[in-house]
């Protein structure tokens, strides 16, 4: 690294208590993106060791990481070749060890991602499927439609766009393939051509998943986050949707390959083995689910802990609509015992700065977001450079990109790399610190000021912000634990929410909004104005006050 900015560990280290995932901060990392330690502009695990003394000073409880695992790279690492293995590119089964000692020592715990949906084209179980072996029922592989079965067996569109189907290619010989495959089939990948999705109906799936499961945990990993949750089990007969754009509609209805009631099963199987281990590890799914009430099914007492709430996410900059997902979120999330789980970022999605407005004001927008997310009862997640108030990178050259949907032209929104930059530590610097050489995407120049260096101990900047936040929300009783919120009249536009001793106040408008003076000021994104008994809240902003 071009520069260190601390080796040490910080004067206070995260909580370390009972049940510390249902009110925990969670941080998160995209390996490729956060610090390289080599010089080759591609983020590794030793370059994550490294910069752990951020996250702990930062005051999150955990850290999730990205896949690692051996891997083509056809999808970011999410096209896995060899579950046990870490890939060259980001270091050797020692870092990872390494790695999760030293987050040990600094107090906080360390989750990775785990992708059963589907493996590589390159993993040894699909090429022995393609060879004809009987690792083919691993997989799905059917016979296509029309007279020689030169269609597809269903209409089921890929997530990255175009078809959900690839017709099969066998080995040449010589590394390469020819098409088609005798026979004809297809073989099902909800994502891309190299992700080819599993058959969790063979039991040989389930049980080389329990043992990757186990590998990890005995490596000492505090707990999973599954890739694809929802989408392991197809329904039968593999039915038509009868309807274009099908990426568009997750989670917005159920669909034949995805929030299938077969999912559960297996994570209550997941959850027996993570009980099985001292310490409390941790399942926390991803899952797409159309309701509040379909997604608290993967948090009930015998399944995952936590499942990310995208529909927070998703949420529109809009006090109504806000309100409403948060009370929906709370009650599906209580009737099952479960925390709730708030996001507003991550690797699949644009910034949230960005899809608030342009600018100025989509910073406000993202800095008062971030204070009522941590008001919120129940556990929330950081996306890596979050704290820092980074944009969406929107103008990328078409040749730097690496993003498979982008290619696929379709699916997905096309432009997750615009999130996937990597983050900048220094003002200067060929990378801004992310590494001794460039970084693997092209970082905007204007992003040395908006790095961990210029932010560091500045009043008022995004990152002295979530600070400050995290301090207050681990010390002060009424914020983390807990399952519900009272709202408080206020005038139109705010949004006030009470906890025990606590008030979260979030003017979503555009201009100043006036109130009596409800307490004593704890912390705001933006300076209130104070009058006769009075405090004058600015636009697109929120404040914390004891009460």
């Amino acid at each position: 690294m071009t520069q260190e900015l601390s080796t040490t560990a910080p004067e206070h280290l995260p909580r370390q208590r009972g049940d510390w995932w249902r009110d925990a901060v969670i941080y998160q990392v995209y390996v490729r993106s956060f610090a390289d330690s080599d010089g080759d502009g591609i983020g590794d695990l030793r370059g994550i060791r490294e910069r752990l003394p951020h996250l702990a000073g930062l005051g999150v409880d955990a850290v999730w990481i990205t896949p690692f695992y051996a891997s083509p790279q056809a999808d970011g690492g999410y096209d896995v070749a060899d579950y046990r293995a870490v890939d060259p590119l980001f270091g050797k089964l020692s870092d990872a060890d390494d790695l999760v000692r030293e987050a040990h020592r600094l107090g906080l715990r360390v989750i990775v991602d785990i992708v059963p949906n589907h493996t590589s084209d390159q993993h040894p179980w699909f090429l022995a499927a393609l060879a004809g072996g009987p690792e083919r029922a691993y997989y799905h592989f059917r016979p296509g439609k029309g007279a020689n079965g030169e269609l597809p067996p269903n209409d089921w569109e890929s997530v990255f766009g175009g078809p959900a189907w690839t017709r099969a290619a066998v080995p040449d010989g010589d590394g390469g393939t020819s098409q088609p495959e005798a026979g004809g089939e297809w073989y099902l990948h909800l994502f891309a051509p190299e992700q080819p999705d599993l058959n969790w109906e063979h039991p040989a799936v389930s049980e080389e998943f329990a043992s990757v499961l186990r590998f990890w945990l005995d490596l000492g990993v505090d707990g999973f986050r599954i890739d694809v949750a929802h989408g392991m089990v197809k329904a039968d007969g593999m039915p038509d949707i009868g309807l274009r754009e099908q990426a568009k509609m997750i989670g917005a209805q159920v669909l034949p390959f995805f929030d299938q009631d077969g999912v559960h099963e297996i994570h209550r199987s997941w959850r027996r083995l993570l009980d099985g281990y001292e310490g409390e590890r941790i399942g926390v799914a991803e899952a797409w689910a159309p309701t509040a009430e379909r997604l608290a099914l993967y948090v009930r007492p015998d399944e995952m802990h936590q499942a990310f709430n995208f529909q927070f996410l998703r949420c529109p900059w809009d006090p109504d609509r806000m309100r409403e997902v948060i009370d929906a979120s709370l009650a599906a999330t209580a009737s099952v015992g479960a925390p709730t789980t708030w996001v507003l970022s991550n690797h699949d999605v644009v910034r949230h700065p960005t899809r608030y407005g342009d600018g100025p004001a989509g910073l406000r927008r993202a800095r008062a977001a971030a204070l009522l997310m941590l008001a919120l009862p129940g556990s929330a997640y950081i996306y890596q450079g979050e704290e820092l108030g980074l944009p969406e990178v929107t103008d990328l050259p078409d040749e730097v990109r690496q993003d498979p949907s982008f290619f696929r032209a379709e699916g997905q929104d096309g432009f997750r790399d615009g999130c996937r930059v990597p983050i900048p530590w220094t003002r200067s610097g060929s990378s801004h610190g992310f590494g001794s050489a460039g970084s693997w995407l092209p970082q905007p120049d204007s992003w040395g000021e908006l790095s961990v260096e210029a932010q560091t101990g500045v009043p008022g900047s995004t990152l002295e912000l979530y600070r400050a936040a995290l301090a207050v929300r681990r010390e002060h009783p009424g914020l983390g634990a807990g399952d519900a919120v009272t709202w408080l009249d206020a005038p139109e536009g705010v949004l006030a929410l009470a906890r025990d001793g606590f008030l979260c106040t979030t003017n979503t408008t555009g201009t100043e909004v006036e109130l009596p003076v409800p307490g004593t000021v704890l912390l705001s994104s933006g300076a209130p104005g104070f009058g006769d008994g009075t405090v004058r809240l600015p636009a697109d902003s929120s404040t914390w006050w004891a009460i």
